[in-house]
């Protein structure tokens, strides 16, 4: 309401504003008390009063009625001479309204319109202007459901007396006198029409007090407020929209006439300032908005007969163009009724359509045009004039308000899925008429693509978006492609074109384009091969300009826009087919070089082009040839992506740019002819530039430049590409930048740089090109002497090997030597092909004869690591074979396939082969050595052991070669030769000659003296000072020693202790039984020496050491056997060094791969060294557990063949071993010891196995190492696997133990972020471990923890893990829930004999038995998703433990203790908990009620047959919910998962007898109405009672019967009549609330038919007082009712209600008045008025709204009161009072929503007034609210807002619970 008032109304407020500005009016209002006090008026009184009272006795049937309204006739005409008034008038009235009832015959409404007729003309017109507010509201509603015999007298009455009134009584009535006639012209032909529009129109003059003349009857200036009032009646009555509609077609005044014509010349000669016409005033004053709004509730009504009116009146009455529209309303309400006018289209129905085209176009000359409008845009030059007057209209008078509106629809943030569907629509359907779609679409288009875009990031779920996109394809797919283009293009020129451009604006632009290219059809012809070929070459330009500009480009945000287009433009490419650049013919061949002449012509020149093919001809016809040829196309796309990949090869790094920029030239190259791409080959002197200055810290800069080469590569032919010599000179700086990125210290780059280096190879021009740069890295040296760069080398060198065999699949073993078949497209032929790592692995074997260099070291390492030694061996018997066969063949034919310069035909190279043959079977791991020996032929080994070893045949120098060696090794030795390098080759050549000593004799007891007391101390000083290859030769030489010690101790204690036989050692598994290299532990171990242990330490330990851990972890496998005796003495020592050190190996491979910055710096190789530790372990954790065996075997007592034979002496026999006759102190403590170090073993398995698992923290990686991580975790995780394979081969019970610990337990530092899922789904993949093995496990740990005495000692867990017996079976349940049903088959018999034997003595089990119940539960699902054998057998035997098992759980602990609210566990049972807390006290009470709630919907899977479900059904009323529901502490001990088991139980049928007792009983407690009940009363008590009501509809009547009347009679006095009142009040206060809350829980009309009983209990309660019992206390509960009817209940079953609704609501609010009823209304009971009639206000029920202006003021006087006007609603009249005796002014803080809020809620809230003190609420809560109410309500009306029916629902429910509330 933008324009002032502009006649004598004074404007009080605006509805944009919360307040009124009226004069404080302290009136009071005037009792309705008696007239004179003689003896005839007196008896007058008495009659009426008799006739009244045979209301509430005598009336029956519909005749009594009649013969009520006829005595209270007579009793009206004995009145006494000079009496004109009526006594009792307000119960007058109320019984006339109720006489006329619809439900009642025609007969009674006549008589009581006789009545109503009679007592008009009694009290007069001033008396029925004064009495008016008693009167109308009872014959208000009549004419809506009257008979044809009831119109005309009711007409009549309205016509002889209302009409008649004088307008100051007429004014506040005058929307309800409206709404009441208003059904009489509905129906044109009816004989009413005539006379209710005559009525109407005198009813017009009477409201300004003007004489009614017959004829036409003219709008006069105060005709403005009749008009306000229909027009609000119009818009909040639906149902009388009809009838206003008619009047509105014969009265409205036409708004289209204009002083000037709307096409003519603008008539600026007309003054700005005239007037409009007086009709034109009457309409819009003192504003237009509510005739606006008027239109558009007519517009938005859902009978398309209305919608049809209300256009033909748009067209006929309100054009676009009459001044109205132009002027005088807002352009914002001009948006609303634009769109409420296109809405129509929705309906698909070309009579609203035609009509609204009418509107938009202009009605003059409308009717010769065709419906459907012209077919295409395309013939608009050749229209007529009539259709360019058209589009020339709708552009000046429509276009802005109809673009306006569409957008405003489509950036509604708010709106839902079918709201924002519907612009997508109503765009589409616009486009049916080309004159308006062709020009709105090119302004919605971009909005529409925008919001669907922002409405993917917010909708609440995928079908929500689904269904607005595909609206929004309906629309694109209707767009001309075009007009589609031209938006796009444009919108990505404006956005770039900026000097400095905004990155957040083509960031938008290009992300929207991107959205639309993604989820649009582009398939159409036009757009492949024109506007996508067009828009993608300018993305082109704008990124080398942006390129171009930018200095920075590593800067994050300057990469986001040149990325962003880059990316999008390969988008673009990808969609555009080759068609789209021209075809390749031989005269485009001889114009090539024409056309690359004026190519950079053409290139300068595109973008104006383009710019002025879009920009300048927008919205205008376009020729359907394009701007540019096809051919020309594809060569400017090919320049200009030349010139950028030549800009980013000249920079100082390859970036990101370049990378796209190399991908948009790849796909470009696969669709332009060749004959385009010739150019290509000139990047190379560019690339070779770039590989000269290649950054050697990223390997994505060099991938991306092999990437260049690839492209090109591809692109052109193979002549050209060979005979470029710059392929010589880039490729090997390539290889030489790879070289850094293969070494073992960086494996998160390994396979990548391999995967290059092939890359590499396959675009070279000669194959021995990277070969000979590889050898040529392994031999350079940075310094004269130095030797780290060739062991560094070499370990680059062993990474290219393995990852180059372990990437080919099963081709492994020959994919690196062996010559495969050419691929397409190979360079040379098959025969000029070479072996790329040939001459590298060459040079590296050479390495082995020199054993004192760090290269041998490296090298014999690498070999004994190798898994695939055997292609080595295999390509070198090769090597040797052709040599032996070169002598005897053909020289020409060899020389076909051998290099002579690399293979020299002579006996040099046969020997070179053999001793490099003999070094790698020394150096090869020793389980080899047997398939090596198996291959070699016996010439051959003398040979090279006569050449090569010849001091070692003698062995009688044996006692002078040890002490020289020992000489040499000593202390004193190293003291006198500081050389330290000549010295360590000394010590090195000495201790590898002791070792050949020790090796070939026979005996060493001379020696060992010597030995152990120089070898480990020279050991220990190599160790200190990290001189590496003496610890290997030191490691070698002791290992030889302490193995020949071994042998000796093994052959003279077999001589008198034979070893075990085989079938001892059946019954007991090992943690080495697969290993195939363990040798027999001996019985009696030799002694070891005393410094070995420490030694070992030391060596492990150190940093040192680290480059030769492996042979450390050998020497460690060599020395344990000496430890057999005393193992379990250095067990944990050892273990625990080896925990600590893999876990610092593991963090530090973590972070090398987290952080790209971080490299693994602890060791050179993190993922060998690892996993050779892992070996190490594992070996020290099986020679423990065997000596652990052997020590129990020997002490063992077998089960004799009387034992029993249940469950828990069944399963694990053979398994665990029995001891009883061992001594408990050491063997136990052994056992112990080595648990506890498989325990760790276990937890860092698990560590490693979950290391990149989804969930886990350690997840996070650098993406372009992914591959490499893939290669490195598989390793590991794999090894980690095998070890927890044996690990639980050995000692299955405890380490399950270990791995329930670390599911259930808290994050601890071992397993930090292992998500509970990685440790079910270990268990899956373990070998081993299946279900018929893990099960029974499962149930020993169980049993160990709740009753050991029964299992057996070998089957008893030593409780290692603090894990309580709850735990454990939460983690049963989720195993068996993780498992496949057909599992079941496997562990089927171990479950049932768990169970029984659980049944059979269920006491010790009392803390699980709830979980134990879950998982039988399980059981019973699975095996009903399954058919093994005996399947009905299986299930009726599982139905009858459940029962059993359900029976014991309450048997052996009754559910008698109070519920608590649990959080342990999860309410949905497939969800998995990430840590399930520990809960040492056991489970408590709500761990048994969520089980139940849980499984029992599935009790029919279960229990199978339904007698089996009603006893469980049984079991669990009498056990749980009936002791819950009688607890003291109810309804406090109600949690969600109780009400959650109720209310699955209801919805089986089987349990309804069972629930619905203990549901009655809760309900009727007097303590369920409380605040604890209302926290889960809307979802949980609420639906549980709507299934009570359906299944037991008599429960209202018996609730209704409980509702006694209010009586006085026999009431004592004293203290016993006080507390029988209250104790009345307080069962009708319950019942009240259960009534209501029964109506809410119900669905909408449940109780129809119950409406008459409850209307007679309301109006029983109603009559009490203060001093009844009950009392009127109850009034407020009986409000929260009626509040609870208007909610759940349509309005036309309430319309015999509303006089008695009306009535008590007038009073309970004039009370506040003094002396008005206050001991029968107090406080509280008004703030319930008060909020019924909020709600009523809210709601606005058609009934009510011709009762509202009794309360509020519901005209525009709300906010435009005239000056003088005393108000009349009682709401403004007493808050005026009240305001007047406070003294205050009238403004108050709000107690409710703002009116722009979204949806209408009521203003006074319980939550508002929550903590007012009750003497404070009339200040604080009910002024405020009576003060704001009518202009709220006007308010409301005028945004045209819904109703928040949920915001009304929680509040009444919040009441209905208010426990304080209770007398």
């Amino acid at each position: 309401m933008s324009v002032e008032a502009t006649h004598h109304l004074q404007r009080a407020g605006s509805p944009a504003l919360s307040g009124r500005s009226s004069p404080v009016n302290a009136k009071k209002r005037e009792d309705d008390g008696p007239i004179k006090a003689d003896k005839a008026t007196r008896r007058y009184a008495a009659g009426v009063d008799r006739a009244l009272s045979l209301f509430d006795s005598a009336l029956q049937e519909w005749a009594d009625y009649i013969s009520f309204l006829g005595r209270l006739l007579k009793a009206l005409q004995l009145h006494p001479p000079g009496v004109s008034d009526v006594p009792h008038k307000s119960l007058v009235a109320q019984r006339l309204s109720q006489c006329l009832n619809p439900t009642l015959p025609a007969g009674v409404h006549q008589k009581a319109l006789e009545v109503y007729t009679y007592i008009f003309s009694l009290i007069g017109k001033a008396g029925l202007g004064r009495d008016l507010p008693y009167y109308l509201p009872g014959l208000s509603p009549v004419l809506a459901f009257a008979s044809l015999s009831v119109k005309p007298p009711l007409l009549s009455l309205f016509d002889t007396f209302i009409v008649a009134l004088d307008p100051v009584a007429l004014r506040p009535a005058l929307k309800a006198i409206l709404l009441a006639l208003l059904p009489g012209l509905e129906e044109e032909s009816s004989e009413e029409f005539e006379n209710t529009f005559g009525i109407l129109q005198r009813l017009k003059g009477a409201v300004v007090g003007r004489e009614h003349h017959d004829g036409i009857v003219q709008d006069a200036p105060g005709d403005s407020f009749f008009w306000q009032c229909l027009f609000l009646a119009t818009i909040t009555s639906p149902s009388r929209r009809q009838g206003a509609l008619a009047y509105l077609q014969r009265h409205l005044p036409r708004l289209g006439k204009q002083s000037e014509s709307p096409n003519g010349v603008k008539g600026e000669d007309v003054a700005r300032g005239q007037g409009l016409a007086v009709a034109v005033e009457a309409v819009t004053s003192p504003e237009p908005g509510l005739l606006i709004r008027c239109f558009i509730a007519g517009l938005n009504d859902e009978n398309v007969l209305i919608q049809r009116g209300f256009l033909d009146l748009l067209v006929t009455h309100l054009p676009l163009h009459s001044e109205v529209l132009c002027r005088r309303v807002s352009p914002g309400d001009l948006i609303k009724l634009t769109t409420a006018a296109i809405s129509v289209v929705l309906r698909r129905e070309m009579s609203l359509n035609r009509r609204l085209w009418t509107w938009f176009l202009e009605s003059k000359d409308s009717s010769s045009e065709n419906e459907a409008g012209p077919a295409s845009p395309h013939d608009v030059e050749t229209r007529g004039q009539n259709d360019g007057r058209q589009t020339k209209y709708f552009r000046r008078y429509g276009h802005s308000a109809l673009v306006q509106g569409i957008l405003q629809m489509f950036e509604d943030s708010t709106a839902t899925a079918a709201e924002k569907a519907r612009p997508f629509r109503v765009a589409l359907a616009l486009m049916d008429r080309w004159e308006i779609g062709s020009l709105v679409v090119p302004y919605t288009f971009l909005p529409a693509m925008r919001s669907i875009w922002r409405y993917q990031k917010i909708a609440n779920t995928p079908g929500e978006y689904a269904e607005v996109l595909r609206s929004a394809k309906g629309f694109f797919d209707g767009v001309e492609s075009g007009l589609i283009w031209d938006e796009l293009s444009i919108k990505l020129l404006c956005a770039t074109s900026m000097e400095a451009p905004d990155p957040n604006t083509i960031r938008e632009s290009l992300d929207l384009i991107a959205f639309v290219i993604a989820s649009f059809d582009l398939q159409e012809e036009e757009m492949l091969v024109r506007h996508l070929p067009f828009l993608a070459l300018a993305l082109l330009f704008k990124s080398k300009a942006l390129l171009t500009r930018q200095e920075d480009q590593e800067s994050e945000r300057k990469q986001a826009v040149p990325s962003r287009i880059l990316m999008l433009t390969g988008q673009l490419i990808d969609l555009v087919p080759e068609r789209a650049y021209g075809t390749q013919t031989a005269e485009g061949e001889r114009s090539r070089s024409i056309q690359y002449s004026s190519l950079e012509a053409e290139n300068d020149d595109f973008l104006v082009k383009m710019e002025e093919y879009y920009v300048q001809r927008r919205g205008k016809a376009r020729s359907s040839a394009s701007f540019i040829d096809g051919d020309v196309l594809g060569r400017l796309f090919l320049l200009n992506i030349i010139q950028m990949v030549q800009q980013e090869l000249r920079s100082n790094r390859l970036g990101w740019a370049f990378d796209a920029t190399v991908s948009i030239l790849d796909k470009v190259c696969r669709k332009l002819p060749r004959s385009h791409l010739l150019d290509l080959v000139g990047l190379l002197s560019d690339a070779h530039e770039a590989s000269e200055h290649i950054a050697v810290n990223h390997i994505t800069d060099i991938t991306r430049l092999v990437y260049l080469l690839e492209t090109v590569r591809a692109a052109v032919s193979s002549t050209s590409w060979l005979k470029d010599y710059r392929l010589r000179l880039i490729l090997p700086n390539i290889v030489t930048a790879l070289w850094p990125y293969l070494s073992p210290g960086r494996p998160k780059s390994n396979t990548e740089a391999v995967r290059c280096v092939w890359k590499v190879h396959s675009l070279s021009p000669d194959k021995s090109l990277v070969e000979s740069c590889i050898t040529a890295l392994m031999t350079e040296k940075s310094c004269p002497g130095d030797h780290s760069a060739d062991v560094e080398g070499a370990r680059r060198f062993g990474v290219l090997w393995s990852n180059s065999t372990s990437s080919h699949g099963s081709h492994a073993r020959r994919s690196s030597l062996v010559p495969s078949t050419p691929k397409r497209g190979t360079l040379v032929d098959r025969t000029k092909e070479e072996y790329i790592l040939t001459r590298p692995l060459l040079l590296l074997l050479d390495t082995l004869e020199d054993r004192r260099t760090d290269l041998f070291v490296a090298t014999s390492g690498w070999l004994q690591s190798m898994a695939n030694v055997e292609v080595i061996i295999n390509f070198l018997q090769s090597k040797l074979q052709a040599s032996l066969a070169l002598r005897t063949a053909d020289s020409g034919d060899i020389s076909a396939t051998i290099d002579m310069g690399k293979f020299p035909v002579d006996i040099d190279q046969c020997l070179y082969y053999l001793r490099t043959i003999s070094n790698m079977m020394e150096h090869t791991p020793q389980e080899f050595w047997p398939v090596l020996l198996a291959r070699e032929t016996g010439g051959h080994a003398q040979a090279h052991g006569a050449n090569h070893d010849t001091s070692l045949d003698g062995m009688t120098t044996q006692t002078c070669l040890t002490k020289i060696c020992l000489e040499v090794l000593s202390e004193r030795f190293e003291t006198e030769h500081a050389d330290m390098p000549r010295l360590s080759r000394t010590q090195q050549t000495a201790a590898s000659l002791l070792q050949a000593v020790v090796l070939r004799s026979t005996s060493t007891a001379n020696i060992e003296a010597g030995l152990q007391s120089q070898i480990f101390n020279a050991l220990s000083r190599s160790i200190g000072k990290a001189n590496h290859p003496l610890q290997v030769f030191l490691i070698n030489l002791v290992s030889v020693w302490l193995k020949r010690r071994l042998s000796d101790s093994t052959r003279n204690s077999n001589a008198s202790h034979p070893r075990m036989s085989s079938g001892d050692h059946s019954r007991q598994k090992n943690l080495s039984s697969d290993r195939v290299d363990q040798d027999e532990p001996p019985a009696l171990p030799a002694v070891p020496p005393p410094l070995l242990f420490d030694c070992l330490l030391e060596g492990l330990a150190s940093a040192g050491s680290q480059p030769v851990l492996s042979h450390w972890i050998r020497f460690l496998d060599t020395c344990l056997p000496f430890y057999l005796s005393n193992i379990f003495q250095i067990l944990m020592p050892l273990s625990d060094q080896f925990v600590k050190i893999l876990e610092s190996m593991f963090k530090d491979l973590e972070q090398s791969f987290n952080r790209p910055d971080v490299q693994s710096t602890a060791t050179k190789e993190p993922v060998n060294m690892f996993i050779e530790m892992l070996n190490g372990f594992e070996n020290v954790l099986a020679q423990a557990h065997d000596r652990l065996s052997e020590t129990e075997i020997s002490h063992a007592n077998f089960k004799t063949p009387e034992q029993p034979q249940g469950f828990f002496n069944k399963f694990g026999s053979g398994v665990f071993p029995s001891d009883a006759h061992r001594s408990r102190s050491t063997t136990a403590n052994n056992r112990l010891t080595v648990l506890l170090c498989f325990k760790d073993a276990v937890k860092l398995c698990v560590r490693v196995w979950s290391w990149g698992a989804d969930g886990s923290e350690n997840a996070s990686r650098h993406p372009e190492f992914s591959s490499s991580f893939s290669h490195t975790s598989h390793r590991l995780k794999n090894r980690a696997r095998r070890l927890l394979e044996h690990v639980f081969a050995a000692e299955s019970l405890e380490c399950l133990e270990t791995l329930i610990d670390s599911w259930s337990g808290p994050p601890k530092a071992h397993n930090a972020g292992v998500p509970s899922s990685v440790t079910l789904n270990l268990l899956h993949v373990l070998d081993g471990f299946r279900p018929r093995n893990t099960v029974p496990a499962i149930f020993n740990a169980l049993y160990s923890r709740t009753n050991p005495s029964a299992l057996d000692p070998d089957r008893k867990s030593t409780l290692t893990s603090e894990l309580s017996d709850v735990e454990i079976a939460q983690f049963l349940v989720h195993y068996t829930r993780s498992l496949e049903d057909d599992a079941m088959d496997e562990i089927w018999t171990d479950c049932i004999t768990f169970l029984k034997d659980v049944l059979a003595n269920p006491l010790p089990h009392r803390q699980v038995l709830p979980q134990l119940l879950e998982f039988t539960a399980l059981l019973g699902i699975k095996v009903d998703n399954t058919n093994f054998g005996e399947s009905r057998r299986r299930r009726r035997e599982l139905a009858d433990l459940f029962l059993r098992q359900l029976t014991a759980t309450f048997t052996v602990k009754p559910l008698g203790f109070p519920l608590e609210p649990s959080s342990a566990r999860s309410q949905n049972p497939s969800d998995e908990p990430r840590h399930p807390p520990r809960r040492e006290g056991g489970s408590t009470g709500d761990d048994i009620v969520a089980i139940l709630a849980a499984i029992f919907p599935d009790t029919s899977k279960i229990l199978v047959d339904s007698d089996r479900v009603t006893t469980a059904s049984n079991i669990v009323s009498t056990q749980v919910v009936t002791p819950t529901l009688r607890w003291k502490s109810f309804p406090r001990n109600v949690t969600s998962s109780f009400l959650d088991l109720l209310l699955r139980m209801t919805r089986i049928p089987e349990a309804t007898k069972a629930w619905r007792k203990d549901v009655a009983e809760a309900f009727n407690d007097a303590r369920f109405f409380c605040g604890h009940s209302y926290q889960l009363a809307s979802s949980q008590w609420l639906p549980l009672l709507r299934q009570w009501i359906t299944t037991d509809k008599d429960r209202m009547d018996e609730l209704l019967s409980r509702l006694p009347s209010p009586t006085s009679a026999g009431i004592m006095f004293g203290v016993g009549a006080s507390s029988a009142r209250l104790e009345a009040d307080r069962k009708s206060q319950l019942n009240l609330r259960r009534v209501a809350t029964l109506l809410l829980a119900a669905p909408m009309d449940s109780f129809v038919l119950q409406l008459g009983s409850i209307q007679e209990k309301v109006a029983d309660l109603l009559n009490a007082t203060a001093a009844s019992s009950p009392s009127s206390a109850t009034r407020a509960d009986i409000y929260s009712l009626l509040r609870a009817l208007v909610l759940k209940t349509s309005p036309v079953h309430l319309a015999s209600m509303w006089p008695s609704i009306t009535t008590e609501l007038h009073e309970a609010i004039s009370s506040l008045y003094p002396g008005r009823n206050q001991d029968k209304y107090n406080m509280h009971c008004v703030v319930h008025a008060c909020k019924l009639l909020d709600i009523l206000v809210v709601v606005a029920p058609d009934d009510f709204q011709m009762r509202e202006w009794l309360f509020i003021t519901d005209t525009i006087d709300a906010v435009y009161r005239p000056q003088g006007l005393e108000p009349s609603a009682l709401m403004d009249d007493l808050v005026e009072y009240l305001d007047a005796s406070a003294g205050t002014s009238q403004s108050a803080p709000n107690t409710g929503p703002t009116p722009q809020a979204r949806n209408r809620k009521p203003l006074l809230t319980s939550k508002n007034i929550q903590g007012i003190p009750r003497e404070k609420l009339l200040d604080r809560a009910i002024r405020p609210f009576l003060r704001q109410l009518s202009i709220n309500t006007f308010e409301s009306t005028y945004s045209m807002t819904a109703f928040d029916w949920q915001a009304a629902f929680e509040d009444l429910l919040f009441d209905i619970f208010d426990d304080g509330a209770l007398v």
